[in-house]
């Protein structure tokens, strides 16, 4: 035991307020408050929202890939997929050269959903920009970038 554990000591640690976790998840908390209403108005969570999001940008893709670009963990990825399969908005096949793989697709409701709430988000996104400074909000949006790349991502 060191000498400052044992005279009941706590090392020095930076202020809770300027924390980088806890300031990140309030941004992430005030960004999202914005959002939340709409998508609970379409019956969808953040993550179903997430997942639709992703697949939008792509005719088909990997499962795995998936899981990667949404920030989803497999287990989470694969309740949500079954949700969302139920419910007709994507559809999953096997990988046509790896069986053990799975390609998603947004169906036809699947890309209605989309095209509905899309408009909407870039109605918030305006709002946000407006109190926030398109600016601001660019800078913003590199800071994070460069920030991910420094901390070992390299995806941009």
């Amino acid at each position: 035991m060191n000498n400052v554990a044992e005279k009941g000591k706590q090392a020095p640690l930076r202020d809770f307020r300027h924390s980088l976790p806890m300031e990140l998840l309030k941004a992430r908390e005030a960004a999202m408050a914005r959002f939340r209403p709409m998508l609970r108005e379409r019956g969808l969570t953040e993550q179903q929202w997430r997942v639709i999001r992703a697949l939008s940008e792509f005719d088909q893709i990997d499962a795995g890939e998936l899981a990667q670009r949404s920030f989803l963990l497999a287990p989470s990825l694969t309740r949500i997929l079954q949700h969302l399969e139920n419910e007709g908005l994507i559809r999953r096949t096997p990988d046509s050269s790896d069986q053990r793989k799975s390609v998603v697709t947004l169906t036809t409701k699947g890309r209605l959903v989309f095209d509905q709430i899309a408009p909407e988000s870039e109605i918030l996104y305006a709002q946000i920009e407006s109190e926030f400074g398109v600016d601001r909000l660019e800078a913003l949006y590199e800071l994070l970038a460069d920030f991910y790349q420094a901390m070992g991502n390299s995806e941009r």
